[in-house]
């Protein structure tokens, strides 16, 4: 008895596996006619369902396969090895898709770029000063309220080196590039929302072409005190830093909340003993590159970048330093970053990213 009510187990899943193959063949097809999938898709449904189907209906087609790899009669091994055979194929199917998304996203990552970087008025740079250049790169989403006396508080010199504020538009829905261009910031706009770290490789690439000795990446929300940045500068101009971070820890800073204080501390600490390299501000974006170095670094992340730029730097082998700085409440507005454990697992998988590459 029990050996029937298993046989008849067994045939109840063939016919089921059966139809679901059907199913999905009938499905892609409807998916195909509607251009919605590719030929390539189609055909690979089509070869599984029907291999399927086949082995619904003649289990024993396999048996060349099972007695290679001695799984035996009775016992429930050759449906364990018709599982394992389907767990192959899943994989193989999986690994296609994942090749094919990660294509998909590198591809809209360098259309934006580009997009973002003809969207630049290169006649706004025609009155620039002549001479050595630190430009100052600002992502910034929906800051309209903040930016412009951002700007305003931008030195126009440091050390004979004519400062040059340039704001990234994330795509904001408020009146930020007009804000930043009429407050004397050169302007460039992304067409959709990306996120921080795309903007901030925009601003790399354009302050590049502006023939930057220095590049300055901070906030336009006023967290940042554009009076401490000739203590990010400096220690490059005299060849003493390749990158200087800006630290919050060995400087001053409002709390924002116990859990955020934490968490400053607590990745810190996780990049150091990941990196092998003491560093006490990860997370804070106020920091000065030579910009000859950026051409080597590997930046990926368009959103949760201050930790990858830092990583990476190290990777690369750079003379890095921290100097203290102030971290302020920002001026108006509302804050652009996630809620406190999103923002942490985010921010988790963006170092983990980062040091996996």
């Amino acid at each position: 008895m029990i050996a029937q009510g298993a046989e008849g187990g067994l045939i109840a899943l063939r016919i089921v596996a059966g139809l679901a193959a059907l199913a999905f063949t009938l499905a892609a097809l409807r998916r195909f006619r509607s251009r919605n999938i590719s030929r390539l898709s189609l055909i690979l449904t089509g070869v599984v369902s029907v291999a399927v189907v086949l082995l619904a209906i003649l289990p024993d087609l396999l048996d060349p396969v099972f007695n290679l790899f001695n799984f035996r009669r009775g016992g429930g091994q050759r449906l364990i090895g018709v599982l394992l055979i389907a767990v192959i194929v899943i994989f193989a199917l999986l690994l296609r898709n994942v090749s094919y998304t990660d294509q998909a996203t590198l591809s809209i990552r360098q259309l934006i770029e580009a997009l973002a970087v003809q969207s630049f008025d290169w006649s706004q740079a025609r009155s620039l000063a002549a001479g050595n250049r630190i430009v100052v790169v600002m992502p910034a989403y929906n800051e309209a309220e903040n930016v412009g006396a951002v700007v305003h508080s931008i030195p126009a010199e440091i050390d004979g080196h004519s400062v040059v504020p340039l704001v990234i538009d994330d795509a904001s829905d408020d009146e930020t590039s007009t804000v930043a261009r009429e407050a004397g910031a050169l302007v460039a706009r992304h067409p959709i929302r990306r996120g921080g770290g795309l903007a901030l490789r925009v601003g790399y690439e354009l302050a590049l072409k502006l023939d930057a000795e220095v590049v300055v990446s901070m906030d336009a929300d006023g967290q940042h005190v554009a009076d401490e940045m000739p203590l990010l500068v400096k220690p490059i101009l005299a060849d003493e830093a390749d990158m200087v971070n800006g630290s919050r820890v060995l400087g001053e800073f409002e709390r924002e909340s116990m859990i955020r204080h934490a968490g400053v501390h607590f990745f810190s600490r996780l990049v150091t003993i990941m990196v092998g390299s003491r560093v006490t501000d990860v997370s804070n974006g106020y920091r000065a590159t030579r910009a000859d170095v950026l051409k080597k670094l590997v930046l990926n992340q368009d959103q949760f970048w201050t930790s990858e730029l830092l990583i990476e730097g190290m990777r690369q082998r750079l003379r890095i330093r921290e100097v203290p700085i102030t971290i302020r409440a920002r001026a108006g507005g509302d804050s652009k970053k996630p809620k406190t454990f999103k923002y942490a697992w985010n921010f988790t998988k963006a170092i983990v990213k980062t040091w996996l590459r």
